[in-house]
Order: structure tokens, then C-alpha cells, then sequence
């Protein structure tokens, strides 16, 4: 194996994450020689439709997946929030970066902090679980959607679409755009989304070569927390249609993990926390899916998923 093919969407904060990922294997391993391949996906063509209104986390993989199959690229870099639980055959998911922050951030346009919006200021969100979180903590707030990569998200913003956003601050830092926080939500208030803040190497799942290599550079302690919060996403059969959440602190050889389910509007919202192992990554992030699914968690998601 004398060069990698990298493929990854072609946002700025995707050919950054590429970069990431490319240096993580050039430390690795410095006489590879790696090649980056834009690929469009359809989520990156439609930017004028809530992601919940046009479909799932597929949006911004499947073309990403498609090209990994047809041998044109050795790995796709997504950020994992974005990778369905379950993949298409002949793909997995073979390594993970270390995680970047996983904390939600307030943007504000007037600096105000959380506590200080009301109902006059527009707040924008593209996800369910960050709406849901908005309305559990102030019911009074308008919410509108918003597309988009950072940087038009932060200029729309500035335009006057709206007053404030709820963003992922590993993005912003990874963009040298921490600048523009107003605040850092803390999980006991806003829980993220599964998975935020890490990079995803999906893979060939009958590339011996390219599997052990990604073995040697997979950063083990996200690895064992991410385990476990997309066993409890895989549960719950959640997605971005599904205002959820899951948190999870690694301390050594423990693991615990707080996870929540929540109706669209915030209204009902179970939360729920289990502790173990962390052997067994995913049988706690499954047992702690299904006590919130016996704690009416299922009503709630039917009535989602009815609706």
C-alpha cells in the first residue's frame, strides 16, 4: 500500500477535517502519500430545506459511500454525528480521531447569553434535538431553520435571518471561529448530539491493508465512547428526524453514559443515565436506550415518527 485516497465532502470545515485526517496518517506513516477527492453529496446541493423535511443522515454520506465502493477512494472522512448506525453492506467504520469538543455553542448577533433571549429574538437551528432543547428550556423562544456551512450560517445571521444560533462548537474551533461564542451550553442543559465533536473513517470492509492501518491510528478512548452512544442511537432507531441526545465521561476503565428523547416541541422529554464497564461499550449504550424506551420513550418516538 503506497497511497491512500481520502474522500470528503467539499465544505471548508470537510477539506479541514480531511486535513486532519491526512496528517494523522502522514505522522503515522510518512512515506504514504495521500491524495484528498471532493465528493458533492446531496446534502451540500440542497441548502434552502430543513434537513428534517428532505430525509436523514444519509444526505451527506451515500455519495461519499457510493464512491468507497466503486473502489474510487480508500477512506471517507465524515464528521460521525452524520453516520447512519447502520451502513450499507461491505462498508464499516474502521477508525476514529481523537474528539474535538462535543459542547453546542450560542452564536449571538448582540452577544445576549441564553438566559437573556426572549420571545422578540429569531434563534436558528437545522437540528430537532437543539430545537427540542431550546423549547424544553424556554417555550417562548422563535425558532427558525437555518443551512448552510459556518461561515454563511454566521454571515445570514449577520444580515439579520436571525439574532442568535445554537452551533457545534467543535466546528467553530476547528475553523478558528470561537471568536464569535456567546456562550458554551453546558450538556445538563443542552446534551449533544451522538457522536459530536469526532471524526469517522468509514472503510471498505474487505480491505485488509487499509483496515490495519486504520487499527494503528484509531484513537481508542473516543472509540469506546462512541461505541456506546451509537449503540444507544441504533436503539432508539434515531436519526436527525428525532430530537435525541447522548453524553458520555470515560474514567479509565468506567464508563457512564446520560441520554435523552425528546417530543419536537421540547414538551415531553425523558432523561436517563447508566454507568459500567467500559469493556462493554455497547450493551450499556443499549441498556440505556431501552430504559428511556420503557419510560415511555417508545410513545414519544411513535408519535414523531407518526406525525
Amino acid at each position: 500500500m503506497k497511497s491512500i485516497r481520502i474522500g470528503t465532502r467539499g465544505s471548508q470545515l470537510a477539506l479541514y477535517q480531511a486535513g486532519l485526517v491526512k496528517n494523522v496518517i502522514t505522522a503515522a506513516m510518512p512515506a504514504m502519500a495521500v491524495e484528498i477527492v471532493i465528493i458533492k453529496t446531496k446534502g451540500d446541493k440542497i441548502l434552502d430545506v430543513a434537513l428534517s423535511k428532505i430525509g436523514d443522515k444519509g444526505l451527506f454520506t451515500k455519495e461519499l459511500e457510493l464512491a468507497l465502493l466503486r473502489n474510487e477512494i480508500d477512506i471517507a472522512v465524515h464528521s460521525l454525528k452524520d453516520i447512519p448506525t447502520s451502513l450499507p453492506g461491505g462498508l464499516l467504520l474502521g477508525a476514529v480521531t481523537e474528539r474535538e469538543d462535543r459542547r453546542d455553542a450560542l452564536v449571538s448577533r448582540n452577544k445576549k447569553r441564553l438566559e437573556e433571549l426572549t420571545p422578540v429574538d429569531t434563534v436558528a437551528t437545522s437540528s430537532l434535538r437543539r430545537r427540542a432543547s431550546l423549547l424544553r428550556y424556554n417555550n417562548n423562544l422563535k425558532i427558525i431553520d437555518i443551512r448552510g456551512n459556518i461561515n454563511a450560517r454566521i454571515q445570514k445571521m449577520e444580515s439579520g435571518h436571525c439574532d442568535a444560533m445554537i452551533m457545534a462548537l467543535a466546528g467553530l474551533k476547528r475553523m478558528g471561529l470561537e471568536h464569535h461564542v456567546t456562550e458554551i451550553l453546558s450538556p445538563d442543559r443542552f446534551m449533544p448530539a451522538v457522536s459530536q465533536g469526532a471524526l469517522g473513517l468509514e472503510t471498505r470492509a474487505g480491505d485488509r491493508h487499509i483496515n490495519s492501518f486504520l487499527e494503528k491510528i484509531n484513537h481508542r478512548p473516543t472509540w469506546t465512547s462512541i461505541i456506546a452512544e451509537r449503540a444507544f442511537m441504533r436503539t432508539l432507531e434515531g436519526g436527525c428526524l428525532v430530537p435525541v441526545g447522548c453524553f458520555t465521561v470515560l474514567d479509565k476503565t468506567d464508563l457512564s453514559l446520560s441520554g435523552f428523547v425528546s417530543s419536537t416541541d421540547g414538551k415531553e422529554y425523558i432523561e436517563d443515565e447508566i454507568a459500567g464497564k467500559a469493556s462493554d461499550p455497547e450493551k450499556l449504550g443499549t441498556d440505556l436506550a431501552e430504559k428511556l424506551l420503557k419510560r415511555g420513550g417508545d410513545k414519544i418516538l411513535a408519535g414523531i415518527r407518526n406525525s
